[in-house]
């Protein structure tokens, strides 16, 4: 590996290691000194031992649209927290739907943030995941008609565009930007023809 390719992969994978440094230090619930060496050890050793495939991110992060998706985030958190609360106490018992949210962007991370946002949002959560297909599967509760089906999927698929508008890569912008079909659908076209 020569220095250039050694230099790219840290910085490529110091966001990864930074992480587990501070899920070690929320762990022990101590932002010290010790706790962020011990946690540097603790990295050290699960990257070397459980090695997995390198992730490799896009280097691309646009500061605007990963604000935009923190305040939508904390914003849906508090309003879905408010509907299961109302259904919590309502008369009758709420209705559930499992509803299939196809997504345009085929990568990893991008499916992985956007399922954790879908999840960590009250009244839904994901059941299911097709990776080779792109497909996410929401279990969602408070559904009265067809119409919060659409609404839930919609949801999805949006969360899907404002992740890639904060950190994917400019290929993924341009097929989110232009309105490109979920990636199940354009994979069938293709095994067709």
């Amino acid at each position: 590996m020569t220095r250039r390719s050694w230099i790219r992969h840290f910085w490529t994978q110091l966001p990864f290691f930074a992480w587990l440094v501070a899920i070690w230090m929320l762990l022990w619930g101590q932002f010290t000194w010790l706790a962020f060496f011990t946690g540097i050890a603790v990295a050290i050793f699960v990257t070397a031992v459980f090695r997995l495939p390198a992730a490799e991110l896009t280097g691309r992060v646009n500061p605007l649209w990963l604000l935009v998706e923190v305040v939508v985030f904390l914003a849906e958190l508090g309003w879905g927290a408010l509907q299961v609360a109302w259904l919590a106490i309502a008369p009758g018992t709420p209705r559930t739907a499992v509803v299939r949210v196809p997504l345009r962007v085929d990568d990893d991370l991008i499916m992985t943030h956007t399922a954790v946002a879908l999840s960590l949002v009250p009244g839904s959560t994901v059941i299911e995941e097709d990776r080779a297909r792109r497909i996410l599967y929401l279990h969602v509760i408070g559904v009265r008609s067809d119409r919060d089906i659409e609404r839930a999927r919609a949801s999805g698929m949006r969360w899907e565009a404002r992740i890639v508008r904060a950190v994917g890569s400019r290929e993924e912008l341009a097929l989110v930007r232009s309105g490109a079909r979920p990636y199940a659908d354009r994979r069938a076209e293709e095994g067709e023809s």
